[in-house]
Parts: C-alpha cells; sequence; structure tokens
C-alpha cells in the first residue's frame, strides 16, 4: 500500500535544506522494524494470547447483568406460551370474523395486473447474501476488539449496557488492546484476536461493494414497479399483519403467494429490512467516523459514536434475526416454489431453482471457508484491495477541516483508555526520572530550520488548547482538554519546503512487535485547527500512561495515529522508504491503514 507513493524516494528526504546528513533522523531510521507480509499466529500482536470473548451480557439496572444465552430456553417457553395462545385465538369467532375483514395479504391491482419476481432480483439477492456473509463475519471481528457498547460519549468501564467480556480489571495500566478478545476463525473475520486492521479492510471494502448492490437494486425497484413487493400501499398491512402472525403462531400457516404480493408480515418486515435497516447501518457507521464527526458538529453531539456503535450493533442483531427467520420459512413454506420465486424467476413446483441456489449456496460456504486462512497468508493483498475499495472516501473525508469549540468542559469524559506499548527503554525511564529536564524534541527533514526544543521551549510557544474527542481505531472514545504547541506554530517555526508532503512522527516508545513505533501523516493536516502537540491534559501534564512528555492530536484520524512519547519528528516528500513503508507501525505490523478518517 505505501508503495502507492511513488518510485523509491530521493534520499534527500533524510537531510537538511543544507544537504548536510540529519544523524539524528537516521538514527531513528535504524530503529523501525519493518512487518511482515504474512501474518505469524505465534509473534500476532506481540504474542497476545488467543482470549476468547465470554457469552453476551446486557446489563439490568446498575449492577445486574443477564446473560443473553439464557435467551434460548426462556425463548423456547415463550413461543410455547406464544402457541398455545395463538391457537385458542385462533378457534374463536370474533377472532375468526376479524381475520375474515382482514385476510393477512393485500394485493394491489397492478401487482394482481403484472405479477412476478424478475431475474434481476435474485441475481442482486445473491450477491447481498454473498457480500453479507463478509460484513458479518468481520463486523463481529470488530466488535469484540473493544467488547463492550455504551450509550455515553465516554467509554467509561462499568457504564457499558453490553460486553463480551469480563469486567475492566483494577489496573491502572490496563490497556484498550488487553481488553480486547478474540472469536473462533470461522465466525470472526479473519478470527484472530485483534485483527482489527485486517477486520476493517474486510468490512469497509466489502461494504463500498455492497453498497454499489443496494443502488443498483434500489433503481431498478422503483424503475420497474417491483417496489410494490416491498413497500405498503394500504394502512390494511396493520390488521392483515396481526392475521398473519396469528395464522403463523396457531401453526395454521398462511396460504399465500409471494409470486403475487407477499403477506402483509411479510411485507413490513422486508420494508424494514430494505428501507430502514439498511440505511440505518450506513448511517451509523458514518456517525463513527472521526472525521465526519469532528466536523458535522451538530449530527455527532446528538449521535455520537457511542450511540452510533451501539445503534449498529442493533442493527446486525436485525439482520441476524432476518437472516434467521427468513430461511426458516422459506424451507418449511414451499421451499421449491420459494426457491423458483427468488432464484429461478418462475412460479412453479420445478428444481430449477433449487439447482441455481444450490450452486449460489457453495459458492457462498467457499467463500466463508477460504476468507480467514487467505486473509492469515494473504494480509497485504487485503489491504491493498481494502484501500482500493475505501480509499476515495477515506481522501475525501480526511480534507474536512475540524471545528473547535464543540465541546466544553461538562463533556470531559471521567475515564480516558490507555492503549499501545509503554516505553520501557533506559532513556525513557532517565527522561522520566528527571522530569524530563534532558528532553529534546528534534524536527529535522525537508524544513528550513531544523530544531531541538526542550519542553521548555515548547511551553514558551504559543499556548493551544482545545477540548476534543478521541477515536479510537478499536471503537472507545472519551473527551479531554489538550494543552500545547497548535501544529501550525510548528511549521511556522521550521518552514517547510515545498516539497515535504509527509510529516513523520517518531515515539519514545517501541511498537508491539520490536522497534521504534511510527505514523505519517499528510502535511495539509497539520495546519488544521485541531492538529496539535500536547503536553498537556486535563490543565495537567501528561501522564506516563497518555503519553508524556508530548503526544500528538489529528482529530480527523483515528488514535492510533495520534502517536504518543514523541521523541522526533521528520517532514519528507513519501513515506516508502520509512520503516516498512505502508505509513506507520500499525501499518507496517498490522496492517492498518495511513489514512483512516473513516
Amino acid at each position: 500500500m505505501g508503495n502507492v507513493e511513488g518510485h523509491n524516494p530521493d534520499r534527500s528526504t533524510t537531510s537538511t535544506r543544507s544537504g548536510r546528513p540529519d544523524t539524528a533522523v537516521a538514527a531513528y531510521r535504524t530503529d523501525l522494524q519493518p512487518g511482515e507480509d504474512a501474518l505469524n499466529l505465534d509473534t500476532w500482536a506481540g504474542g497476545l494470547s488467543n482470549t476468547r470473548a465470554l457469552a453476551p451480557r446486557v446489563r439490568l439496572g446498575r449492577g445486574t447483568w443477564f446473560n443473553l444465552l439464557w435467551l434460548l430456553p426462556l425463548g423456547f417457553i415463550v413461543l410455547l406460551v406464544a402457541v398455545a395462545v395463538a391457537k385458542g385465538l385462533y378457534d374463536n369467532a370474533s377472532v375468526q370474523a376479524f381475520m375474515t375483514r382482514h385476510p393477512g395479504t393485500h394485493v394491489p391491482p397492478e401487482s394482481a395486473a403484472d405479477p412476478g419476481i424478475p431475474a434481476w432480483v435474485g441475481v442482486l439477492h445473491f450477491f447481498n447474501l454473498f457480500m453479507m456473509m463478509f460484513i458479518i463475519r468481520s463486523g463481529l471481528q470488530i466488535l469484540v476488539d473493544h467488547p463492550r457498547l455504551y450509550w455515553t460519549r465516554g467509554s467509561t468501564p462499568g457504564r457499558e449496557w453490553f460486553r463480551v467480556q469480563k469486567p475492566v480489571p483494577d489496573d491502572p495500566l490496563w490497556t484498550a488492546k488487553d481488553d480486547s478478545v478474540g472469536l473462533p476463525a470461522q465466525v470472526g473475520l479473519p478470527g484472530v484476536r485483534h485483527t482489527i486492521g485486517l477486520a476493517r479492510w474486510w468490512h469497509l471494502g466489502v461494504d463500498v461493494l455492497w453498497l454499489v448492490n443496494g443502488l443498483v437494486f434500489y433503481v431498478l425497484l422503483f424503475t420497474t414497479g417491483q417496489w410494490r413487493h416491498l413497500v405498503p400501499t394500504s394502512w390494511e398491512v396493520f390488521p392483515n399483519a396481526v392475521t398473519v402472525t396469528i395464522e403463523y403462531l396457531s401453526l395454521n400457516w398462511p396460504d399465500t403467494n409471494g409470486w403475487v404480493a407477499y403477506n402483509s408480515l411479510q411485507l413490513l418486515t422486508y420494508f424494514l429490512t430494505v428501507f430502514v435497516a439498511a440505511p440505518l447501518a450506513v448511517l451509523s457507521g458514518l456517525c463513527m467516523s472521526p472525521a465526519l464527526s469532528t466536523r458535522f458538529t451538530r449530527i455527532s453531539n446528538v449521535v455520537n459514536i457511542q450511540v452510533a456503535r451501539s445503534v449498529h450493533f442493533l442493527v446486525l442483531v436485525w439482520f441476524l434475526l432476518f437472516i434467521t427467520i427468513h430461511v426458516t420459512f422459506v424451507v418449511t413454506t414451499g421451499v421449491l416454489r420459494n426457491l423458483n420465486h427468488m432464484f429461478g424467476a418462475r412460479d412453479d413446483d420445478s428444481w430449477v431453482g433449487f439447482g441455481v441456489f444450490s450452486v449460489a449456496l457453495v459458492i457462498v460456504l467457499l467463500g466463508w471457508v477460504a476468507a480467514t486462512p487467505v486473509t492469515l497468508r494473504h494480509p497485504r493483498i487485503v489491504q491493498r484491495v481494502g484501500y482500493a475499495l475505501i480509499g476515495p472516501a477515506q481522501r475525501l473525508f480526511e480534507h474536512a477541516d475540524a471545528r473547535p469549540g464543540a465541546l466544553t468542559e461538562q463533556d470531559i469524559s471521567p475515564y480516558l483508555w490507555h492503549n499501545g506499548t509503554y516505553p520501557d527503554s533506559a532513556e525513557y525511564r532517565h527522561l522520566y526520572d528527571t522530569d524530563f529536564a534532558d528532553y529534546r524534541l528534534r524536527i529535522h527533514g525537508l524544513v528550513d530550520h531544523p530544531v531541538e526544543l526542550s519542553l521548555a521551549d515548547l511551553r514558551a510557544l504559543p499556548y493551544h488548547e482545545q477540548i476534543t474527542q478521541h477515536f479510537c481505531i478499536q471503537g472507545w472514545s472519551g473527551v479531554a482538554k489538550w494543552g500545547g504547541v497548535s501544529m501550525q506554530t510548528i511549521l511556522d517555526l521550521v518552514t517547510p519546503l515545498p516539497e515535504a508532503r509527509w510529516v513523520v512522527f517518531y515515539s519514545l516508545a517501541e511498537g508491539a512487535n520490536g522497534g521504534t513505533y511510527y505514523d505519517a501523516h499528510a502535511i495539509d493536516q497539520m495546519s488544521h485547527h485541531l492538529t496539535m502537540l500536547a503536553y498537556n491534559m486535563n490543565d495537567a501534564p501528561l501522564t506516563y500512561g497518555h503519553g508524556a512528555p508530548l503526544r500528538l492530536r489529528n482529530e480527523v484520524q483515528h488514535g492510533f495515529k495520534h502517536v504518543k512519547w514523541i521523541r522526533g519528528i521528520e517532514f519528507v516528500t513519501r513515506f516508502s522508504d520509512v520503516g516498512g513503508g505502508h505509513g506507520g507501525y500499525n501499518e507496517d505490523h498490522e496492517y492498518y491503514g495511513y489514512r483512516q478518517s473513516l
């Protein structure tokens, strides 16, 4: 992916304007460690153990957690009671009279005159099925990388409403990466703990294809008149749906013909899925974007990332329930005729639709089985293809300049998660023990005025302060007040050369697999209102866990790009010769993208 930045870079990217070699930057680069082009399960993410997710739990009240697996026996009992009640109602004379007035299906005259389901519906239905398989699996993988859901903007432990992990331990340096859990290989995609980078490429990349498929479906739906199959045209749909519900539960299933018109319960379900749930999945996904949330604050103040994440999850639950019930009824209410409607574009009981469906099912199963091993063996291909699909949108949205002043001190979160690999070198321990008296920030590369700044020098520069929300790629968020130096002030101080296009930030900490942590940012984002070097957090000096003495804030990007414990900054033309050439440590080692504005 980093190779898209161009051919082998000019070595001037490691020199000052005078041409003298920049020994400090050269030393930074020798400490970098390129990643691998295949996923090694033994060393993945620093040897992270494959802790598995727990059974899902929902909070009831303040401290009581309900294991959702209990819904299986409870649901079975409720279903038995519902069947018994429905059978009693079905034999009631008044209910029979109601069902006679509302027979369960409303057939528009246009549908009666021109029945049928065209072949394009079946083709698009198959593509939807195929892509939803990847979207759901990768979505589950993303969920368990921060296995908690909240309704509050901050992700404070103990305030989540849903979790598939134990309570957060009483450890002040417990990280969000520690808190992640894994899924079996054939459930999640790719099914290895903390593979969120690869899961996001699958999820966002296939989302693009799914959206294209959906747009084609919408266009054909409303230009061919097929919308009548999915859109209620009479208020009778509601009492008719009651009739159908009684018929299903009483096991006297309705005698309807989907070739002409679906019964009212089907109609409402399909309408909600196609015209409510699907758009809601897209909109809630966009509301989790750091670039869009910090730009369109009127929306994000109402639908913040955690609300959006919870809604996104509930839409997933709807899709899973819909698929389960939909497939059950297809099989139990005349499987050959139903499959002919959807996969054969015909209304009979032949085996044509079943044959086409069988081929489609084999393709889906092959995709399901192959996705994980292909991802583990060829993660760079997944990274590149994913970026090719979602990259244009990433580039488009990251140009949004975040607006200041959207949040106040009342919005500051009581808790902000720690993350990353903590620095433990002798150099850092000395700096920390001496209150960073010997700390020097080296800013070099393609600049007119390379400098070395002490912490006192940084504090002497014009003070910049902002209250902003942190968006971690794992899904957690939190609001804090950051104080320090605007990156615009740094630009004015060092004067980048015209050929400088990227700014590389080097950390005093190593990454999980060894080698200096670093990340590259587009230089045009360095002049944004909310891009800064922070040395204060919530009116106090940065703590060890949050990046002391200095960290980056670039609010249109996810948190992994906000390099902590900064030791140096380099201005370059391109980053393809820095580290593994993919734009950052996580991009090199865990297959993230150097653009992650969504």
